[in-house]
Formats: C-alpha cells, structure tokens, sequence
C-alpha cells in the first residue's frame, strides 16, 4: 500500500497557489463554493446589510481555503523562464 494522498488540486506550475483541480471532488468542491457565495448573496444583500455578508463570505472562503490546503499540494514559489519563442506570441 501506498501512503500517498489523493490530490485533489495540483500546486501551479509556474507561481504560488493551487491549480485546476484533478478529480471530480475537487471540481465539486469548487462548484459547491460557488453556489454558495451565490446563494449568500442571493438572501443577505450586500447593498444593505455588507457586514452579514462579509462574514458569511468570508467563513467560506475560509473553508474552501482550508480544503485546499488539506486536499492539495503545498503551495511554494515556482518560478519558470519564459522562452524566447513564446515570448514572440506576446508581443
């Protein structure tokens, strides 16, 4: 057996942070916290009542922040050159 963890989000190639998520539950949970902000602003409008939805945002992205952290890689600075052909498509 192997004590590998499934990785739900990948850390970014190039940069710091998370990438797209590899598995269905990582793409769930990302939908599920869309919904959610969604649905917060839906009830608590932020025109009159901010500080409830601050709060409510905030406790989940919170959330989603610790489900990254738990489900994903760790996050560390990746710094890639760019090369000299791809620099040319930019310009």
């Amino acid at each position: 057996m192997t004590d590998k963890k499934a990785v739900w989000f990948p850390a970014k190639k190039n940069g710091f942070g998370w990438s797209r998520p590899t598995a269905w539950q990582g793409w769930f949970v990302q939908m599920f916290y869309l919904f959610s902000v969604g649905l917060i602003s839906f009830f608590v409008d932020p025109k009159e009542e901010l500080s409830t939805w601050l709060i409510l945002v905030s406790i989940s992205t919170v959330t989603l922040l610790v489900v990254y952290y738990v489900k994903g890689e760790a996050p560390n600075w990746k710094w890639k050159t760019i090369d000299k052909e791809k620099r040319r498509l930019f310009k």
